[in-house]
């Protein structure tokens, strides 16, 4: 069985662990000194300073700083307290002057962590930096990037020196996992919450949610009405199975879900697909966005009419954020490595990967190909939570439906491996009766089977195929 760990989701460090001496009071800490361990930590103290003074004497300062440093990204202890101290003034709309500080401080006795009240003023009465608190603020990141790196990469030199051989995959997408960690500029992976605040959180959650509009989801929209009123769209840190037997349009329902996150919400989303190359995503795309016949494209016998609705539509298409990834990424390590790529630098707020069944976990051999299913589904479930977005996977039948009566695909009818419908918060099966026979009164229709739904029930949705177009609609919509 494989581990979190062997995932590459190896224990972060605490914020507080960021190569900072724990004295809190020396005033010799400068850029560039080494410490009293004998290592080098990048820092820039007067930079967080500027920022201090600027938070302690301008709420306009805190508004603008909040959005770019976290409290781990100072290197002195003192200055993180402080900098906790003066958001929870700001978020309670209290003052946020020295004094105000300095109180809050005395009342949790924790004032002479940071130096005393003295230390507090000097900062805020300090000479006015040159330049401007954004400027000292992207300094005062930067020097935390710089340091969170240097730890990371003796983390890794560390476990690759005691490593063996067979161990080469687990320590590269470590290696990964640990400079992702590093490099993303949003803060490290909280403490574990006492169950207190978890519970006033939870009930602000809720609070949230019932007050929003009707046509508002806490999730991403699918694009299908029904589905979304069920689910609330896709949710951050849910992996999504859609199955079927082939040719029934698993990959024509992910792309449904991709275009309307992505055209119709400017969500940013990226395909993974080893099935089909970028022309051909991007030739599906179109004719369900145009209505343009599928087949009119692949042929080159387009009309007129036809130019014209593509012309129409290429605007929003060719604008929308939807990166395809179309090759290098047959093993699940190249896969999380994009993946964490494009989150980082593009913002990709979903994912579909285009079929599990040609990926491979990596070079490690496997026994078989149940147990690498396995250890790929477990692990994709794993990177939805360290990225907090949806992945969708697309997975295909074994036979089992075709030696029914009415052909409809069952939990259990998953190929490779049981660890899907145990890994997968949401199980949609694609069937349709005209894809077994062609005179069927129910020929347009097909139905999404919500076989899985862990946060809620599960039902059969009935929404049109329109094939020709490559994607499904609403009933309403037909």
């Amino acid at each position: 069985m494989i581990t979190p760990a062997e995932c590459g989701y190896a224990d972060r460090m605490p914020p507080h662990e960021t190569g900072r001496p724990r004295d809190n009071t020396g005033e010799n800490l400068v850029t560039g000194e080494d410490t009293e361990d004998g290592l080098h930590h990048p820092h820039d103290v007067h930079a967080e300073k500027a920022v201090l003074k600027a938070m302690l004497t301008s709420q306009d300062a805190i508004a603008d700083i909040v959005d770019v440093l976290a409290g781990h990204d100072f290197y002195r202890p003192a200055h993180e307290l402080l900098y906790t101290t003066i958001l929870d003034l700001y978020g309670r709309d209290q003052a946020t002057d020295p004094i105000a500080v300095a109180a809050r401080l005395t009342e949790q006795g924790r004032i002479e962590d940071v130096g005393g009240a003295a230390y507090i003023t000097s900062l805020a009465s300090g000479p006015s930096p040159s330049r401007s608190w954004l400027t000292e603020a992207d300094r005062v990141q930067n020097a935390a990037v710089l340091r969170r790196t240097k730890l990371a990469a003796i983390h890794i030199e560390n476990a690759a020196s005691e490593a063996g051989p067979d161990a080469a995959d687990r320590i590269a997408d470590m290696a990964q996992a640990e400079i992702f960690a590093a490099t993303t500029r949003r803060p490290l992976l909280p403490p574990a919450s006492p169950l207190g605040d978890v519970m006033e959180d939870t009930l602000d959650w809720i609070e949230a949610t019932g007050s929003r509009q009707a046509n508002t989801l806490p999730g991403i929209p699918t694009g299908f009405t029904d589905l979304d009123s069920l689910t609330g769209g896709l949710h951050p840190g849910q992996f999504i199975v859609i199955a079927a037997r082939p040719a029934m349009g698993k990959s024509t329902l992910a792309l449904d879900f991709v275009r309307s996150a992505s055209i119709q919400h400017t969500v940013p989303s990226a395909v993974f697909t080893l099935e089909a190359g970028r022309n051909e995503v991007g030739m599906r795309i179109l004719s369900a966005e145009a209505r343009v016949a599928l087949h009119h494209m692949r042929s080159g016998t387009m009309t007129d009419e036809d130019w014209t609705r593509l012309a129409r539509r290429m605007p929003q298409v060719s604008a929308a954020p939807i990166y395809i990834q179309d090759g290098s990424y047959a093993n699940l390590h190249d896969l999380r490595a994009h993946c964490r790529y494009l989150h980082s630098r593009r913002n990709v707020q979903l994912i579909v990967v285009d079929a599990l069944h040609l990926l491979t976990y990596g070079t490690r051999p496997r026994d078989n190909r149940y147990e690498e299913i396995s250890e790929i589904a477990r692990c994709l479930k794993l990177l939805a939570k360290e990225l907090q977005i949806p992945i969708v996977a697309i997975s295909t039948l074994n036979r089992g439906p075709e030696q029914r009566i009415d052909k409809k695909p069952m939990l259990n009818d998953l190929r490779d491996s049981g660890a899907l419908e145990d890994n997968a918060d949401v199980v949609i099966l694609l069937h349709r009766e005209d894809a077994y026979e062609k005179d069927s009164p129910r020929a347009g229709e097909a139905d999404f089977i919500v076989a899985k739904h862990r946060h809620g029930p599960t039902a059969t949705i009935t929404v049109a195929f329109q094939g020709h177009y490559s994607r499904f609609v609403d009933m309403a919509q037909t």
